[in-house]
């Protein structure tokens, strides 16, 4: 695989001593000055520039979830959702793009050998995948030869490592999907991001054409981690639910912080009162500040009780995982409603394509169509709330 990790070349190394707190806020801030003034370039892009992935690597967002022993911070979820919050309040596009920092959370899973050479450079490393639809994959000498195309790729234009989902009858858990992990170089990417939200985090489709990928470089989503370290014991699935999940109260933030700089300077054409004389804006607004707030508490209320748990060396309850999955489908729901608000409030001024409201708006509802946080979260958490069996992988 020596050949394959020289192919990541620069995209993967930075300092390995770290970088220092301040410099990190430094480009934090510069990171969400460009945000804020990019939204629109991004969108008609269609993909974050190399410029916010820059950005997003001198800030630490690829190294909040790494292990100490490799240069990260091994932060806490917590820290790492806040993280993300941040960033998709400037722009949920980019903070979709850097929720994927959540991925060395699924690569703890490779061998311990892989993740050394992983990060054999630094700790900032950029993955990016597509599971579905898992394509069959044909066991060859060295490993799997991996062919075939996959959907939503979000932030593979920027990433240095790409996971693609396998099936093989061969090999380590044969029979179930995989994730086979290659150098971007080895992966070609097919510009077809048409759609109404999140223009920005150019999911495109993914296309490999055999590729072998030894079996040390694959792993089972959502498998035991090899790094037996308080972070690694959180659940990685649910995880991987709640980083898109807080997408969504970053928007609604952004929603109601631009309702309300709206409000106090905008007459009717018709000479009705500014928006912030009016009865039904005040009682709109407060209802939806305390729904977005009261939803996001719980969010994290879940996550840090959840965490105290595994650090403590216990397992996590099936109750506990499961209000992690139903307080991320919660507050991405909450989050869709309270932007809608907010762009209903709005009036015609809104309804302009280049209006920040109209992109909160559509940015939410993409969030909230995701498979980790669509309808069907809601009867799976249900179930496990009385007892009953619920499908692989949930909570």
């Amino acid at each position: 695989m020596s050949e394959m990790m020289d192919a990541l070349g620069g995209k993967a190394r930075m300092a390995k001593d770290g970088i220092g707190a301040a410099a990190r806020d430094e480009a934090l801030a510069e990171l969400l000055g460009v945000l804020r003034e990019g939204r629109a370039e991004f969108g008609a892009q269609r993909q974050m520039s190399d410029e916010v992935v820059r950005l997003m690597r001198a800030a630490g967002v690829y190294r909040t979830l790494v292990a100490k022993r490799f240069g990260g911070d091994e932060a806490s979820p917590a820290d790492f959702l806040r993280l993300i919050e941040r960033i998709a309040t400037a722009d949920g596009s980019a903070g979709w793009v850097a929720s994927f920092g959540v991925s060395s959370m699924y690569l703890a899973s490779l061998p311990l050998a892989t993740l050394e050479q992983i990060y054999a450079d630094g700790p900032d490393v950029v993955f990016a995948g597509a599971l579905f639809p898992p394509q069959k994959a044909v066991a060859v000498e060295g490993g799997l030869e991996v062919s075939g195309r996959w959907q939503f790729g979000s932030g593979a234009t920027g990433a240095s490592l790409i996971g693609v989902g396998v099936k093989s009858e061969e090999g380590p858990s044969a029979g179930l999907p995989r994730m086979a992990v290659m150098p971007a170089e080895k992966v070609t990417i097919l510009p077809n991001w048409e759609v109404i939200g999140l223009q920005g985090t150019g999911s495109h489709d993914l296309l490999v054409d055999k590729v072998v990928v030894p079996h040390e470089w694959t792993f089972v989503r959502g498998s035991p981690a090899t790094l037996d370290l308080p972070l690694y014991r959180y659940p990685s699935m649910a995880l991987a639910a709640q980083v898109l999940a807080v997408v969504a109260i970053g928007v609604a933030r952004a929603a109601l912080d631009e309702i309300v700089a709206m409000a106090g300077g905008r007459a009717s054409i018709t000479g009705a009162p500014l928006l912030a004389d009016r009865a039904y804006v005040q009682i709109e607004l407060a209802k939806a500040e305390a729904a977005l707030r009261s939803a996001r508490a719980f969010f994290y209320e879940a996550t840090e009780e959840a965490f105290a748990i595994v650090s403590g060396g216990d397992p996590l309850p099936v109750e506990k995982a499961n209000m992690l999955r139903l307080a991320s489908s919660h507050v991405a729901r909450v989050g869709a409603d309270v932007a809608r608000t907010a762009y209903t409030l709005s009036g015609t001024t809104g309804i302009y394509s280049a209006h920040p409201l109209a992109r909160h708006v559509q940015d939410a509802m993409v969030v909230v169509q995701h498979a980790f946080l669509s309808e069907g979260t809601w009867q799976n958490a249900g179930r496990v709330l009385l007892g009953l069996d619920t499908p692989p992988g949930f909570p």
